[in-house]
């Protein structure tokens, strides 16, 4: 029996390194064309010595020699430039020399975020200085946040481009939403330069972008904002060339049916723009914008990101297995409750109490917490109350639970969180998940040099970290530790039945229904009527809304991962510890830093 367990784990450690490097291959394959594009790393002086980075799209047989018309591509708030690669990627294939560029304080691009007016003009004057791009025939794009960003570009270097693509966004002002160091000029019939607008039928972001009530296409078509940049009396109509491209006036609004975020990953989004901008700066080639090829990027990079998940598993089990992590492992004792009533009904509190604590909490992180040294990110700030929050809550709770119902006996034992002779239980879960979650890094090292690709799907993304990230990083990581500690005694000390601790399938399905079950609710009361009726519940939230998607598959991940090791050791500190260092990874590296290094 040992040597077919054995045998099982390494073949799932095999089959998770297939994922990963074959996805990683898969995704070059998508994010290159086959290899008919070149995809490098970029890195430039900006403002103030602001380090900037990017992606340089180089497609074949273009050079100093024969150059061609450039694009400059900028992503959206808490975003990378790796979420433009489907728009990146077809402009590319159709002759572009594109540049995609990482926002100040995202992705490479060094913090404070906001600064140098969002790094627009510096992505622009950079694309422009390289001797493969036509300079006199420059197209911009951005989504979201980015289209602020190619508005300050076409302003401060208004020579510089043709033409500008919005997707998902639209020109100055921001209303309501006060940046400092950051600017987007007004819109008008003139400028910018030839505009075309790719707003989603239901992007979350309608009032924020063009004022409008609703993303209904009658809405934003006849929203004042709208009419202004088409210079148009009456609403707007769909599909329709306003202008002239000669003059620079030309404008065109296409609505495809998507969300603000499901953009990126529209073939009709992607195609409004690749059309827009074959009209406003062609190229000799002709290919058609239906013919896509960026979707196996995604493919590939979910598979690998799945592979990268997965290994997890065979990996930390096989090292629980060698001295001296085998003294992280223990008994699993006997369940504390039957499911019944009382157990139902604790299992509700336990998944809604966190729904409700979500938006509160990212409103404080916003509001109250401001980006500083020594909590310099914005968003990660709101997680890491949300989960300081819920860590007291979920403290109280199964003391509570603990008191009434069984107050005697080895509590510790119980509820998962014994340490072991002189704590050596601890310590040892914790070199496990370093190990484990340190060789995940040291893979997607490799990947990313091979392959030039992240783990990631969407927005979702495990990426590599920058060195203003470490800090930070250590600096969260003990919050989300003690998080995902206490969610482990919840789960397993106080919410474990007989049923569940026979059976690791059905306590992995259960804990993850209590762990995601609330964020289902919460996500669905946003989006149904979002769906239904083209606005969010709550539209200023939007942001927050948008953000609380990716906890649908990162906290799933994390109760399977804590379940897992649970079940392999009898206690809670090997999956917490893992969770900890995994999500803090993933929220540090993957958004936006406000305050300056």
């Amino acid at each position: 029996m040992v040597d077919v367990k054995i045998d099982r784990r390494v073949g799932l450690l095999v089959l998770s390194l297939v994922l990963v490097f074959g996805g990683g291959a898969l995704g070059y394959w998508g994010h290159t064309a086959g290899g008919s594009v070149s995809v490098q790393d970029v890195q430039f002086e900006g403002t103030n010595g602001t380090t900037m980075s990017g992606h340089l799209y180089v497609p074949e047989g273009v050079s100093a020699e024969n150059p061609a018309p450039g694009v400059l591509a900028v992503h959206g708030y808490i975003n990378t430039k790796q979420v433009q690669a489907p728009f990146a990627t077809e402009y590319a294939r159709r002759g572009y020399v594109v540049l995609a560029l990482d926002q100040t304080g995202h992705g490479g691009s060094e913090p404070p975020a906001f600064a140098n007016a969002f790094g627009g003009p510096d992505g622009l004057a950079y694309l422009q200085s390289r001797s493969m791009v036509a300079n006199d025939s420059i197209a911009l794009s951005g989504h979201s946040m980015g289209g602020w960003a190619i508005t300050a570009a076409a302003a401060v270097h208004p020579r510089k481009y043709d033409a500008a693509i919005y997707q998902g966004s639209g020109p100055g002002p921001i209303p309501g939403f006060p940046i400092p160091n950051a600017t987007a000029p007004n819109g008008s019939a003139t400028f910018p330069r030839n505009v075309g607008v790719v707003f989603a039928e239901y992007d979350e972001f309608h009032w924020l972008m063009w004022g409008a009530p609703s993303a209904d296409s009658a809405a934003v078509r006849s929203a004042t904002k709208t009419k202004a940049v088409f210079g148009a009396e009456s609403a707007v109509e769909e599909g329709q060339i306003y202008g002239s491209v000669e003059s620079g006036s030309a404008r065109k609004l296409t609505t495809p049916a998507t969300t603000h975020p499901g953009t990126h990953l529209s073939g009709a989004a992607v195609a409004d723009s690749v059309e827009w901008l074959q009209r406003t700066v062609p190229t000799e080639t002709d290919l058609s914008p239906t013919n896509q090829v960026w979707y196996w990027k995604e493919v590939g990079t979910l598979l690998a990101l799945f592979g990268a998940v997965l290994f997890v598993f065979p990996a930390g089990s096989l090292l629980l297995d060698r001295d001296p992590f085998a003294a992280a492992v223990g008994a699993v004792p006997d369940a504390v409750t039957e499911r019944g009533g009382w157990w139902y009904a604790n299992a509700a509190v336990a998944a809604i109490l966190p729904a409700l604590t979500y938006y509160p909490a990212m409103i404080l992180g916003d509001q109250m917490l401001s980006a500083n040294a020594i909590f310099p990110q914005t968003i990660t700030n709101g997680v890491a109350i949300w989960a300081l929050v819920n860590t007291l809550l979920t403290v109280a709770l199964v003391g509570i639970w603990h008191v009434r119902r069984d107050g005697d006996g080895d509590a510790l034992t119980q509820l998962g969180l014994g340490t072991g002779e002189r704590g050596g239980a601890v310590v040892r879960a914790l070199g496990v998940a370093v190990a484990v979650v340190g060789a995940v890094y040291l893979s997607l090292v490799v990947v990313a040099t091979l392959f030039n690709v992240d783990y990631r799907f969407w927005f979702v993304a495990l990426k590599l970290l920058q060195p203003w990230h470490v800090g930070a990083f250590l600096v969260y990581l003990p919050v989300f530790g003690a998080f995902f500690v206490a969610l482990g005694a919840l789960l397993h000390g106080r919410l474990r039945t007989p049923a569940t601790t026979t059976s690791l399938r059905r306590a992995m399905a259960t804990n993850t229904v209590i762990v995601v079950g609330g964020f289902v609710l919460l996500v669905a009361a946003q989006y149904v009527p979002l769906l239904l009726g083209h606005a969010l519940a709550a539209p200023p939230l939007a942001l927050y809304a948008i953000v609380s998607l990716s906890f649908l598959p990162v906290l799933t991940a994390a109760a399977v991962i804590s379940t897992y090791f649970y079940h392999r050791t009898g206690r809670v500190w090997t999956g917490a510890f893992v969770n900890a260092v995994l999500i803090t990874w993933f929220l540090v590296a993957s958004t936006a830093t406000q305050a300056p290094i």
